[in-house]
């Protein structure tokens, strides 16, 4: 819980403060008392005199009550310095600079862990330890870093790292940004960004909050937690982009299934941010572009009218939009042919709109009119306009600032001239705008953004036969379940199967050979992959065949029995699941069979899976148009892929002792989609 002490304190100790503003006790006292704190503000350091004019104190004991405590000494001082204060000067609220704990080992963990217990005890707040310190609109209370601008209505950020924190803000300033509050969490041990996402949401005000708020996080403690108040602050309007670095997957497991070595803890984040609505980045430069397009009025279709007086970049914008998924659309036809009069000789108004390294200010304006009430083919547009330094662009950045104050559709601004146009672009910031210097990382924060889907709604999960499920798992032991029990939690979760028979001999192979429609399919039980070992044979079409096939399988080391199917027809889908450390069940889906390996063309959702969430997840896929039907070959009946999903969703709840499941493949065609074969992994 966050107490009201640490967001707006009446009154503030710095406790190690200094002269020395190399020093962080020195440094913060000198944010507070130049960002105009009104409250309290006192100093504690063994030499009882004042520090930069701020009254000062020998030791806690001999302070007044206070609010708020910023800590910045030594380590092994930290724990008799929380005693007093929490218990005996009614402090409430704690941000310690101090390293020294969780991060060196045990011991310092332990000395964590009663510092803690003992904020706890008050009902108090602490944030760090070694941390960097909290922004609010009250107090500037960091060590490091710029301090970038408060508005209200600016940034909010959370970071896990004091360093990423600093370069972000190194990055976010000179684009214009500002910020509204500032959390540096340092090794959470008590505040993690979870914990502030609750803060953010259940202190919502549409009024008055700001609705960007920015993430950098290296783990997430509190899966379900974090998508509950990331979801619910984005179904009130907020726009989150986030950082979750330790994001590769090498080495960190042995896995025996397809969907064990395509889940994994970064595949999990990647599905718990595409749920709850979040746009994932992988630097602090994307994050910073997120923050920037997020900051511009939202952009409501994906239709852009690129314009800008140099080629070059125009055609960089434009590849990378368009690959990204966006339309550049060609304009053309009377309007067209009447903006192109108002320019110079040699314009281009096709799109993207080039005006010409000798365009001007009013060219600009009228072709920003022309895109915004004449081209209903557009959704928004960008600007890019730089300048060689042989003149000022002051009047066509103040008509830019002006047509993105009344336009109708958003603006977007692209102002590459960091050295040569500086002063006009300070300028242009000063209006309160924020701006891009490079057009294809813009375009492919865009795309990105635009792709983000409002956060799906609670799945509503078909019956399945829950004692049926149950009697198999209870029944179970750890590891592969036999190809009988796999049958009977699919049949339980209505999941629909070809025709199969399991048989250990060559007499109950003939005789169940001839309850079946030849074509058959033959794959040998006991070998984990049974392809590797040449364990599945197509096409089997006479009782001959069945028997010196029976004889051949049985033969592979391992070999236990033989399953005998029916032999369908269709396109190849993959599905899978697998049970990920605190995040549940990630559910997979893709082209099937071999394609599956070669291609990793798979989608990922969090369990469970509703139809709505199950549609976005095939329709993700690259191989989509497969699906779909592609040059006139049948595809595949999407409904009942998602349907499957969603019966796999049920399943898994009924079943949480499942660590690991392939349905690979499923044959799919307009009318059916079958599981063919399956395995499924019991951990209990």
């Amino acid at each position: 819980m966050i107490v009201p002490e640490l967001i707006s304190p009446d009154s503030i100790v710095v406790v190690g403060a200094s002269h020395d503003t190399a020093k962080p006790g020195g440094k913060v006292l000198k944010n507070i008392l130049e960002h105009h704190y009104d409250g309290k503000l006192y100093a504690v350091n063994p030499k009882p005199f004042a520090m930069q004019g701020v009254v000062c104190y020998e030791s806690c004991d001999v302070l007044p009550e206070v609010n708020l405590a910023i800590i910045a000494i030594a380590a092994p001082l930290v724990e008799d310095c929380i005693r007093i204060l929490a218990l005996k000067k009614g402090c409430r609220a704690f941000i310690i600079f101090s390293s020294g704990f969780g991060e060196i080992g045990e011991e310092g963990k332990a000395l964590e862990q009663r510092c803690t217990s003992i904020i706890e005890s008050v009902g108090g707040t602490l944030i760090g330890p070694n941390c960097i310190g909290v922004l609010t609109p009250r107090y500037k209370g960091v060590f490091a870093g710029p301090i970038p601008n408060f508005d209200p209505a600016g940034c909010d950020c959370v970071s896990a790292s004091g360093a990423t924190l600093v370069f972000l803000l190194e990055e976010a300033i000179p684009r214009g940004l500002t910020f509204s509050s500032i959390f540096s969490v340092g090794n959470s041990a008590q505040i993690g960004v979870e914990e502030i996402l609750e803060y953010w949401d259940t202190t919502f005000d549409s009024s008055t909050s700001s609705r960007i708020k920015l993430l950098y996080m290296e783990e997430i403690n509190n899966p379900l937690k974090f998508y509950k108040h990331a979801r619910s602050l984005v179904e009130k309007g907020c726009r989150i982009a986030a950082i979750k670095a330790g994001s590769t997957e090498a080495g960190s497991r042995a896995v025996s299934s397809h969907t064990g070595s395509l889940a994994g803890s970064n595949t999990a984040v990647n599905a718990l941010f595409r749920k709850a609505g979040i746009l994932r980045c992988h630097s602090r430069v994307e994050l910073v572009y997120a923050a920037a397009v997020f900051a511009h009025k939202q952009l409501h279709g994906n239709r852009i009218a690129v314009i800008t007086h140099a080629g070059g970049p125009g055609v960089m914008l434009t590849d990378i939009l368009t690959r990204g998924g966006m339309q550049v659309p060609h304009l053309e036809g009377v309007k067209a042919d009447e903006l192109k009069t108002k320019l110079f000789p040699g314009s281009s108004v096709a799109n993207p709109i080039d005006f010409l390294a000798t365009g001007t200010a009013e060219q600009l304006g009228a072709i920003l009119d022309y895109v915004d009430n004449e081209f209903d083919e557009i959704d928004g547009s960008v600007v890019v306009f730089g300048t060689t330094g042989m003149w000022s662009v002051n009047n066509v950045y103040e008509v830019l600032h002006q047509k993105m104050k009344t336009c109708k559709k958003p603006i977007f601004p692209i102002l590459p001239s960091v050295i040569l146009a500086a002063e006009e672009v300070s300028n242009f910031q000063a209006f309160g705008r924020i701006n891009f210097t490079d057009e294809v990382s813009f375009g492919y924060v865009l795309a990105r953004a635009q792709r983000i889907g409002k956060p799906f709604a609670d799945p509503v999960l078909p019956k399945v036969d829950e004692q049926l499920i149950r009697d198999v798992i209870a029944k179970a032991e750890n590891g592969y379940l036999l190809p009988e029990e796999v049958e009977r939690l699919l049949n339980a979760a209505h999941i629909p199967q070809a025709k199969q028979f399991t048989v250990s001999s060559k007499t109950d192979a003939l005789i169940i050979a001839s309850k079946i429609d030849f074509p058959l399919v033959m794959k040998v039980i006991g070998p984990v992959h049974k392809t590797e070992v040449g364990g599945v044979r197509l096409g089997v079409c006479d009782l001959q065949q069945v028997e010196l096939i029976f004889k051949e399988l049985m033969s592979i080391d391992g070999a236990i029995g033989v399953v005998m199917q029916e032999q369908l027809t269709g396109h190849e889908i993959f599905m899978g699941a697998k049970k990920e450390d605190k995040f549940g069940h990630i559910i997979l889906c893709g082209l099937g069979g071999i394609f599956v390996e070669v291609f990793k063309d798979v989608s990922a959702g969090l369990a469970p899976v509703g139809m709505e969430e199950s549609k976005s997840m095939i329709r993700y896929l690259q191989s989509y148009p497969i699906i779909k039907g592609i040059r006139g070959r049948e595809g595949v009946n999407e409904q009942l892929l998602c349907e499957i999903i969603v019966k796999l969703s049920a399943l898994l709840k009924a079943a949480p002792e499942i660590a690991e499941m392939d349905i690979n493949p499923l044959l799919g065609t307009m009318k059916h989609v079958t599981a063919v074969d399956a395995r499924i992994r019991i951990q209990k």
